[in-house]
């Protein structure tokens, strides 16, 4: 399964890892580095369905849920 936020769609990114000067020189000993979501699995408890949810969701995507509700969230998001 891809690391990839079910709720805001967040995934990993790919960039450089050297500084403004080091790319004025035309000189890159790092080379790209991959910048994963902070992904966390949660069971949240939906009361209008009476059951709990198992998904992974970003840090983001908690203070969603918290902020509009989990049914609200999670429909919106597709995943009930």
């Amino acid at each position: 399964m891809a690391k990839q936020c079910e709720v805001t769609g967040k995934k990993t990114q790919i960039g450089g890892r050297y500084s403004n000067r080091t790319r004025a020189t035309q000189f890159n000993p790092c080379g790209k580095v991959r910048r994963s979501p902070n992904l966390q699995k949660k069971r949240i408890f939906v009361p209008e369905l009476g059951k709990t949810v198992t998904i992974k969701v970003s840090t983001k995507g908690l203070r969603t849920i918290a902020k509009n509700g989990a049914h609200a969230t999670l429909k919106q998001a597709g995943l009930i």
